[in-house]
């Protein structure tokens, strides 16, 4: 019996239509003459998704009794009995009641297909095991109904059932997805725009590498070689040259114009030696993987026939390469990297990129190393008493044997001695031993003996080749020596620019550095010194330690003259110098930062203190004299002598001196409070704080303007890190400034919620809303966008809202409430424990 086949339909997240689009195949199936039944079906009681079912046949779900409890779940047995062409199964990654016959739904449809029935199922990218832990830092919420994505993968077909987000919240703002009381709550949680745009690009690459897959397995299958070029890639070869930044940007740009993928590639030598890579072969990897390339290295003796592999098994479209560097003598020896891959490249597109190496700054030579400094003297006197003792020894043995010693065999072994005098003692060694061996040579082994006279020209040869290969292998041992020694000194410049860099983010740079300098370069005194009246010493290291400024030594201004680094001790050696330029450079660059970043500072606060005060002058001359006016015009008419005011016009004066004071102190209040997180004074009290006992107060200090809003801030949320007195001023403003926008019918709503270990409270109001271009000002001192006259404050509420949450470690964001209007959250660290992943989205909203 064949086995049936799979059809999924897949989604980003609840409600795009998955379970809509199955039974709509369904159902065209069955117009069509096939089998068709329903075996489960989830509608979340959503009308439109319940229409869809029409007359299919529904196989009745086996009820199954847990725990005092009745579930359904799909009766397998009855739909292997009635042998449909095709069943419809809804919710892959279902986790079946206890009592059934397989833990999980996507094991009772493997169990169907086994009976040769087509299946067609839905799943919801959240729920693909290799993407749980992502889906969970995106969301917040923790999916514990999971399935194997070898599951999905083995699926004979996989559509995607896309929904843009903002499409997606209007179905959900319209109702169609979930209850209205739990629409808000959806939105602000498991629905936000950015959880549902991450969760719609997991989806499209999971899918796309699907395809990838299957068709790579296509065309392996039909023995297609060639590159189809469904979808750009770039491959850029790295060589870590100078003028390779210019290349990977270049590449970089044309695979972003054609949406391709960039690939970068570097050739290794196939010698069996590994590399280190070079420094700008790293630097280049680096910009590479900025750019949002991949980094690869492949491994060929031919550097075009590695390329070209590696292009065709990525199934590159393009290949980018830099021009030669390569000498004209060396292309006609050693053949053109470019040209091979000119030839060998067909199909693919291949790009040569002119690039200009930056330029390098002319480098001071250091003078040379004296020939005696790359060994200790001690082993160059060892390498002469080795060469010594052994050509002595060698000589004995020879001349006993001299009538069966070739010369050219003895000539040999003298250069072993030679050679290890060399690794011994360097240069010295082996030019003696070199010279002392073709003497000894010449005189005991070559005819006739006793002399230095060669007359044969096979032994004159075999004393130049042994010449010739002593001083070969002498040169190269120094060579090494003196690489060895510079490898050496490199690695120590390189550890101490590294722990200067360390240095720098100490909590007292100038301190650590200049005690970085005594200890490197050994100084006696290192001071570091600042201009005033009189030279002052900011930082020095030394034994003993100097006792005031203007010490004396090696003086090195810095920052541009306003401070001094004084350094006494034996005079440096070039190399030193060249390194203690770097560490001056480095303090040079840290001081002249300090003082431009203290200016920067300094002239900030100066502007902001002069927009305060500008538009706080605004302010005070008209939102400040309106209720002294009105109370100044209130109390002058009760004071009237020759007018008889009745009680009701009494009461009326009284009230509306109490209402304009009660303005004026909220006016003042927030200037005080503005005034307080402009100038960094601000003072709190942190500690755990419940919302369901802040926001009451908070609304029974708006008086009249709290009675008419909805409050929905549970009991059971976790507590905050808050200052309560902030926290408290800071949701007063916001409903205040929600209410005053609402609307006469909008009403307001304060809505809480605990999501990812952080809690959210919501004012949503439903008035007009504010235009996107005006959203950047709504947090803005003085700004009253949208305010129907300008008596309403002077435009500081959200403001110091803002200032105050953000103050307690929290966020305040806008957001459009779906239907119009504003909602503001107020977004704080939980206190303790969060609850359970996925508890609160699931109070409002299922989405499985």
């Amino acid at each position: 019996m064949a086995r049936g086949k799979l059809r999924i339909y897949l989604g980003a997240a609840p409600g795009v239509g998955k379970t809509f689009a199955m039974l709509d195949e369904g159902w065209r199936g069955h117009t069509r003459g096939k089998d068709v039944v329903v075996g489960m079906v989830v509608t979340h009681a959503r009308p439109k998704t319940e229409a869809q079912i029409r007359d299919l046949e529904v196989i009745p779900p086996k009820v199954i009794t847990y725990r005092g409890a009745t579930f359904t779940e799909m009766d397998v047995d009855a739909v292997i009995g009635r042998r449909p062409q095709v069943v419809l199964v809804d919710e892959l990654a279902h986790t079946n009641v206890p009592g059934s016959r397989h833990e999980k739904r996507w094991r009772d449809v493997e169990e169907i297909l086994d009976h040769g029935i087509d299946v067609i199922s839905t799943v919801n990218i959240q729920h693909l095991e290799s993407l749980n832990d992502v889906v969970t830092q995106i969301t917040g919420v923790v999916q514990r109904e999971t399935l194997p994505d070898a599951v999905v993968r083995a699926a004979d077909q996989i559509e995607l059932v896309d929904m843009s987000p903002e499409a997606l919240r209007r179905r959900m703002a319209h109702g169609n997805i979930y209850a209205a009381e739990k629409v808000d709550a959806a939105l602000a949680n498991y629905f936000r725009v950015g959880n549902l745009a991450a969760l719609r690009e997991l989806a499209l690459l999971w899918v796309a590498d699907r395809v990838e897959d299957s068709l790579q397995a296509y065309m392996a299958d039909h023995g297609i070689t060639g590159t189809w070029e469904t979808r750009e890639r770039v491959v850029v070869a790295l060589t870590g040259a100078p003028g390779g930044e210019q290349l990977i940007r270049r590449a970089a740009r044309m695979a972003a114009r054609s949406k391709g993928d960039l690939l970068g590639v570097h050739i290794r030598n196939d010698d069996g030696l590994s590399q280190p890579p070079s420094e700008g072969l790293e630097r280049h990897r680096a910009l590479l993987t900025e750019l949002g390339g991949s980094y690869h290295q492949a491994t060929g003796n031919d550097v075009a026939s590695a390329l070209v592999a590696f292009a065709r098994a990525e199934h590159a479209t393009q290949l980018i390469l830099g021009t030669s560097r390569r000498s004209r003598w060396t292309e006609l020896t050693r053949g053109s990297v470019i040209n091979s891959v000119l030839r060998l490249s067909a199909p693919l597109d291949v790009h040569i990129i002119s690039t200009d190496p930056p330029a390098v700054a002319r480098q001071i030579s250091l003078p040379r190393v004296r020939v005696l400094s790359a060994h200790a003297r001690r082993r160059m006197v060892a390498g002469i008493v080795f060469a010594a003792v052994g050509l002595a020894a060698l000589t004995v043995v020879f001349r006993a044997h001299r009538a069966t010693v070739h010369p050219g065999e003895g000539l040999l072994v003298y250069l072993g001695v030679v050679v290890v005098a060399t690794m011994i003692g360097g240069v010295v060694p082996a030019l003696v031993a070199g010279v002392a061996a073709v003497a000894l040579g010449d005189w005991f082994l070559v005819p006739p003996y006793g002399t230095f006279r060669v007359d044969r020209g096979a032994d004159l040869g075999y004393l130049a080749v042994f010449a010739l290969i002593a001083g070969a292998n002498t040169a190269l041992v120094e060579l090494t020596a003196r690489r060895r020694s510079q490898a050496a000194r490199s690695r120590y410049e390189a550890e101490a620019l590294l722990a200067l860099a360390g240095r720098l983010t100490a909590t007292l740079p100038s301190e650590a550095v200049v005690e970085q300098l005594h200890g490197v370069f050994a100084r006696d005194v290192a001071v570091l010194e600042r201009e005033g009246e009189r030279w002052l010493v900011d930082a020095a290291a030394g034994t003993p330690p100097p006792l005031g400024g203007g010490g004396d030594g090696e003086r090195i201004e810095l920052a541009g003259g306003t401070h001094a680094l004084v350094l006494s001790g034996p005079p440096l050696v070039s190399e030193d110098r060249r390194l203690l330029l770097a560490f001056v450079a480095h303090l040079d660059a840290m001081l002249q930062m300090d003082r431009l970043r203290g200016q920067a500072h300094t002239a900030r606060q100066l502007a902001e203190a002069n927009d305060l005060r500008t538009a706080l002058l605004a302010a005070v001359s008209h939102d400040l004299r309106t209720p002294l006016a009105s109370i100044k015009a209130s109390a002058t008419s009760l004071l009237e002598g020759d007018v008889e005011w009745s009680a009701e016009q009494t009461r009326e004066f009284l009230q509306t001196i109490d209402a304009e004071t009660d303005r004026l102190n909220s006016l003042v209040g927030n200037l005080l409070d503005m005034s307080r997180l402009q100038t960094g004074v601000l003072q709190l009290n942190m500690g755990p704080v419940g919302l369901d006992e802040v926001v009451p107060s908070a609304l029974a200090s708006l008086s009249r303007l709290g009675e008419d809003v909805v409050v929905d801030v549970p009991e059971t949320l976790p507590r905050v890190e808050a200052d309560p007195a902030l926290l408290e001023r800071a949701v007063a403003n916001i409903v205040g400034n929600a209410v005053a926008h609402a609307g006469e019918d909008g009403g307001v709503r304060v809505e809480g919620a605990g999501i990812a270990g952080r809690v959210d409270l919501r004012v949503i109001d439903r008035g007009c809303g504010i235009p996107e271009e005006d959203k950047d000002k709504v947090f803005l001192p003085f700004q009253r966008l949208g305010d129907s006259n300008n008596t309403t404050g002077v435009g500081l509420g959200l403001a110091v809202a803002k200032g105050f949450v953000e103050a307690m470690g929290g966020e305040l964001a806008l957001e459009d409430t779906p239907g119009g209007g504003v909602t503001m959250v107020i977004s704080l660290r939980a206190a303790g424990p969060p609850a359970p992943a996925g508890e609160d989205v699931d109070a409002v909203a299922d989405v499985s």
